[in-house]
């Protein structure tokens, strides 16, 4: 199944964390296919920023608040049909210093968001946005289902785990229309967020400066934003008129694209005019796991979904993205010819 612009034809959509990398991009999405969207955040959490550049709030109702403000959610969900929960303190390392927050704002953040939903009659379909360090991370060689036991090493993995509980409960409790959605490592134009590969890489690469890389031997399952957007998009149209999707969903990318962190900075750097350097940052870091893949049968099997642009056009088009950037191009035009791109290539 494709994502089908008629079904999103008017439909009243929230999303919350509209201000993010991935929500930025849902948010540009939806307006593109004529949603009615309302967008939910504290705040623009980095500077630059997608949310920005792009000039995302032109196409939503832009609406600012706590997700851990129940009454505040309450308001802005109140015309909804279809929910899309991305707010969330999405950093690994912050979660050590700050896991009190992480978990009030991962955890309670999405009970409210549920409650609120729950509220209101006409909501259809909401799509809890995890993550795929909400499973209990044993290193394995193999990829994880989504029947694996949820853990994790650290507050924001567990934090993610505890999410996913809650999205059970509620589920199964409540009779919520309510699914919910585990990818990592997605990667794309427009990324600035903290401590992660790709915007560091990037952020070296435009000042002609090296980047430190704390783990080049960890191995993660990357993908392009769009190729999991794209999967919360039809796992929200399967929703809407079959309750049996209301279940967990892995959206990765196929086995042999989960790579080590050294050879997507080579790629970049053989991409990348004038290329870039780096080097191994072998200080004192928090733990991280060196090992994590997801399988994502479920979905190409029962939603008909699969991921449309593999490594090489994604790293072609973050390469692209930055390079247009730093000559001084117009983001939202450079944001709205990839997701054009995709959608092309999606409807072949």
């Amino acid at each position: 199944m494709d994502v089908d612009p008629a079904f999103w034809r008017g439909k009243r959509v929230l999303l919350t964390g509209h201000t993010g990398f991935k929500g930025s991009w849902l948010a540009l999405w939806l307006a593109s296919m004529g949603a009615e969207v309302t967008g939910f955040s504290d705040i623009v959490p980095t500077d630059p920023s997608l949310f920005e550049l792009a000039r995302v709030g032109e196409d939503v109702r832009d609406l600012r608040g706590d997700v851990r403000d129940y009454e505040a959610v309450a308001r802005a969900a109140q015309r909804a049909e279809i929910v899309f929960h991305l707010a969330a303190q999405p950093i690994v390392r912050r979660s050590f210093v700050a896991p009190r927050e992480t978990y009030e704002v991962n955890v309670m953040g999405t009970v409210n968001v549920f409650e609120a939903a729950r509220a209101v009659e006409g909501v259809r379909a909401v799509i809890n946005v995890t993550s795929d360090k909400c499973y209990e991370n044993r290193e394995w060689e193999w990829a994880y289902r989504e029947d694996e036991p949820m853990g994790g090493h650290d507050p924001y993995s567990s934090s993610k785990g505890a999410s996913e509980l809650v999205t059970s409960a509620w589920r199964r409790s409540f009779g919520l229309p309510l699914a919910s959605a585990r990818a990592g490592n997605v990667i794309g134009g427009g990324d600035w967020g903290e401590d992660r590969l790709i915007p560091d890489v990037m952020r070296a690469a435009v000042a002609g400066e090296p980047v430190e890389i704390r783990n080049p031997g960890a191995t993660r399952p990357w993908q392009h934003v769009l190729n999991p957007l794209s999967g919360y998009l039809v796992l929200a149209q399967t929703l809407w008129s079959d309750v049996d999707a209301a279940t967990a969903w892995n959206f990765g990318p196929p086995e042999g694209e989960a790579k080590p962190v050294a050879w997507i900075v080579e790629r970049l750097d053989a991409r990348w005019s004038g290329g870039l350097r780096w080097e191994h940052d072998a200080g004192e870091h928090p733990h991280e796991a060196t090992y994590l893949k997801v399988d994502s049968s479920r979905a190409r099997a029962r939603l008909g979904w699969a991921p449309r642009w593999d490594l090489a056009r994604t790293l072609d088009s973050i390469v692209e993205w930055y390079a247009a950037l730093r000559d001084g191009a117009d983001m939202r035009a450079v944001t709205l010819g990839q997701l054009d791109a995709f959608n092309t290539l999606t409807a072949q």
